[in-house]
């Protein structure tokens, strides 16, 4: 079924703050909107607006037909307890709400309740276009053609990273709605589950509305942009792809800047010139004055019908200032200037690993061999569930191995940004548990360094665990910030982060000139950030290019 959703004077907002108001938009079958902006704009929020998950504070959503099924894949699926493999893939397909539907349905003909005929009929239209028939079937073949290695009969929550990453996948190659919101799907997928989902995306004839801080998936797959613009508090819709996105948005802002530059400067000139006019009014009043007493008629008349001129003058001048079409002045965006502060130089050699192999249930990692030095700055790649993290773990010491050795040289100072960004999932508080990473800082600089990266007194009272995966994210690289570190360990740190901030983040990799340990799937960070080493990591082994 082809379908069309339509979007009209959409408003939401958090408390008293704004996120969006008069949002338009229409997405008919084959368009892929990237819709984009900075952390905290309200791009979710929409997302789940268009789900029906949330109630827009105005306007209107339309789904045309209404039978069509909209799609909606949020960023973090969640692993419940007790879900098999086979259920996360049916509950994220629709299929398994479908189902139920069609069960109730069922049980309305047994009953003979009326319309049951009818309810039925849609019920098993809805299961059968969904792809219910035959899921389990294509879920065994997508499974294993990602290599997801495990039973569709086993634990979700028992999965590794990689394999849920995986399982997240498999989800979305088997849906079949008829329009689809997507939510950062590219978070934590390697560089082949990259190419498989964006050929999904570009082949679908459905409608679909993605978030992605991916500048290259974005590239390869959108066909306009909606932009949320939190700064200027509007909503900018491109068409094009997202190269021609950037273009027009950056030649928008210098035609912005530069018209309210040309309004400044005419006012500015403007008012210059009536200060000029009224303070020869009032030399000429001061003169009239003075000269009061003169028998010199004509002499009093020309001094006053000069002032009068001079008043007039400067009138007109104050009624063009008014009559001018006021030009806001451009809000400057809020930018993340970001730094890592540096520790003490650590030793010629910053870690090492010899002969070293973990194993865990069935996988296998290693025996491992490697030499970090000072200053090497190392990009790691390789497939979901290699053993990339593993290797991480191993080096700082932070997983027991079965055989070998590996160890961190003297002086090191390690900043790491995991994952899961593990050190803010708890219950207490933002500021809480950042002050007892770094004690050293007062409550007030931990407040003006978490301000710097956009978490304010709204983040930093509430747990950690309720942040947006992008806040905590934020929270982790303001660590960085507040401590030196000399051996810099990042893994995955562009997943969550908006556009803007993963820029930044690329320039102060740029300026650091300690030891980097950097792991990622972000094909343009791999090519904007300067390394020495390359190594690949697959099947638990690694080789080095």
């Amino acid at each position: 079924m082809t379908a069309t959703l339509v979007a009209k004077d959409l408003a939401a907002g958090h408390g008293e703050r704004v996120l969006f108001s008069g949002l338009d938009l229409v997405v008919a079958p084959g368009d892929v909107v990237g819709l984009v902006g900075v952390n905290g704009a309200g791009k979710s929020s929409l997302l789940k607006l268009l789900a029906g998950v949330d109630t827009p504070e105005g306007g209107s959503i339309a789904l045309s037909p209404p039978t069509a099924t909209v799609g909606y894949l949020p960023q973090e699926p969640d692993r419940r307890p007790g879900e098999t493999v086979g259920q996360f893939l049916a509950r994220r397909t629709g299929v398994a709400a479908a189902q139920v539907a069609l069960d109730e349905a069922t049980q309305g003909l047994v009953d003979g309740t009326p319309g049951a005929d009818d309810a039925y009929a849609a019920a098993l239209d809805r299961w059968l276009d969904l792809g219910g028939a035959d899921l389990e079937e294509r879920a065994e073949a997508v499974a294993a053609d990602l290599g997801l290695a495990v039973g569709l009969d086993q634990e979700m929550t028992s999965l590794s990273g990689g394999q849920a990453a995986r399982a997240g996948l498999a989800s979305l190659l088997l849906s079949r709605y008829d329009v689809f919101l997507l939510d950062e799907p590219t978070n934590d997928l390697d560089l082949d589950g990259l190419e498989r989902l964006e050929a999904f995306v570009q082949g679908l004839r459905a409608g679909t509305v993605v978030i992605s801080h991916d500048r290259e998936f974005l590239t390869r797959t959108v066909t306009s942009v909606l932009e949320l613009d939190l700064h200027q508090q509007q909503v900018n819709h491109y068409g094009g792809g997202y190269a021609s996105y950037l273009e027009e948005r950056d030649r928008a802002r210098r035609h912005a800047r530069d018209e309210y530059e040309e309004y400044a400067d005419t006012v500015t000139g403007l008012e210059a010139r009536a200060r000029m006019q009224r303070s020869w009014m009032e030399k000429g009043v001061k003169n009239a004055r003075r000269k009061n007493n003169d028998n010199d008629k004509q002499g009093r008349a020309f001094r006053s019908e000069s002032t009068e001129k001079q008043a007039a003058k400067a009138r007109q001048t104050q009624r063009m200032i008014e009559r001018l079409d006021v030009v806001e002045e451009p809000r400057k965006e809020w930018e993340l200037r970001m730094e890592i502060a540096a520790a003490p130089r650590a030793g010629a050699v910053v870690a090492t690993a010899r002969g070293a192999r973990v194993e865990r249930g069935g996988f296998s990692f290693g025996p491992v061999d490697l030499q970090v030095d000072w200053g090497d700055r190392i990009a790691v790649t390789g497939p979901n569930g290699a053993g990339k993290s593993t290797l991480l773990a191993a080096l700082l010491g932070r997983l027991p191995l079965d055989e070998g050795h590996a160890a961190l040289g003297p002086g090191v100072v390690v900043g790491e940004v995991d994952q899961a960004r593990g050190l803010f999932l708890g219950e207490m508080p933002l500021v809480e548990a950042f002050s007892a990473a770094v004690p050293e800082l007062s409550p007030g600089d931990v407040r003006t360094l978490l301000a710097k990266f956009g978490l304010k007194a709204t983040h930093v009272l509430r747990p950690a665990a309720t942040l947006s995966p992008g806040e905590r994210t934020r929270a982790a690289l303001a660590l960085l910030q507040g401590r030196g570190v000399n051996l810099l360990v990042l893994d995955e740190p562009t997943n969550h982060l908006d556009l803007a901030a993963i820029e930044q983040l690329e320039s102060a990799l740029a300026s650091y000139n300690g030891t980097l340990l950097l792991v990622t799937h972000d094909r343009r960070m791999l090519d904007a950030v300067e390394t020495n080493r390359r190594i690949h990591v697959a099947d638990g082994r690694i080789s080095e290019s």
